[in-house]
């Protein structure tokens, strides 16, 4: 039995509200059990150098964990100074990598959008919770862009989500709590697309080794994990996911 009393294939609640802010251009709060980000997309109408004069646009994304996210204060992150600096960059980075996986540069245009995924309340799995929140907040953008005429065409090809597993007292689990992430022997982050694509496999043997078998079994239960995640997108996007110039359904062999 888990901590929480969940099958070992069952993620925590999980609920999306959109518009959570008032100035961005794209915001939500997510919450995956008590873990909670808010993310919010904004526009600029500018691009990295070296994308310059090319037409194509940008999705980069920022990541920070608030000083009360956690049981215990920790110091604020400003800039490199931070101790944790070194692994939200490495976040932010995925998040930015996993977000650009479903978006057509080319259609975006020559402007970037920049995604801050901050944590108000950490327990576990705050990078994929990020990747999951900020696909929908990088829809509202897209849409607000689409609704004022600066895009013809919407720039999303599919939904992203993001999820954990591990291995907890030898069996394979999805969506692990901070305690459980802490005792797992296996730590695995899977990001992929509604078409069932990977697009980024982050594991670690935190004690020991695993196998083949043991990862094939984590992949599949990630698998099951990033679908279900995709199902609440689509929910709460409503109406607005016909925008999507791709289905959330699996694209042929996988």
């Amino acid at each position: 039995m888990r901590i929480d009393g969940r099958e070992p294939s069952e993620l925590r609640t999980v609920s999306i509200s959109r518009g959570f802010t008032r100035f961005a251009e794209g915001s939500v709060l997510i919450k995956v059990g008590d873990t909670w980000v808010v993310c919010n997309a904004s526009v600029e109408d500018r691009v990295p150098p070296f994308l310059r004069d090319s037409g194509r646009g940008w999705v980069t994304a920022e990541y920070a964990m608030l000083p009360r996210a956690t049981p215990e204060r920790r110091g604020r992150e400003t800039g490199l100074v931070s101790r944790s600096a070194g692994r939200s960059l490495e976040i932010q980075r995925l998040v930015g990598r996993s977000l650009r996986a479903v978006v057509d540069l080319d259609a975006l245009g020559e402007r970037t959008i920049v995604l801050d995924c901050d944590v108000i309340q950490a327990d576990g799995g705050t990078r994929t919770a990020a990747v999951t929140g900020a696909f929908v907040a990088l829809f509202d953008a897209c849409l607000k862009l689409k609704a004022d005429g600066a895009v013809s065409t919407f720039p999303l090809t599919d939904y992203v989500a993001g999820v954990s597993a591990g291995i907890l007292r030898g069996e394979p689990v999805l969506d692990l709590s901070f305690p459980e992430d802490s005792e797992a022997a296996v730590d695995l982050n899977v990001v992929m697309t509604g078409g069932g694509r990977l697009v980024e496999v982050q594991g670690t043997a935190e004690r020991g080794s695993f196998s083949e078998d043991e990862l094939g079994s984590l992949l599949t239960l990630a698998r099951t994990g990033c679908e279900r995640l995709v199902a609440v997108q689509r929910e709460v996007l409503g109406p607005d996911a016909a925008n999507l110039r791709a289905p959330a359904l699996p694209a042929g062999p996988r």
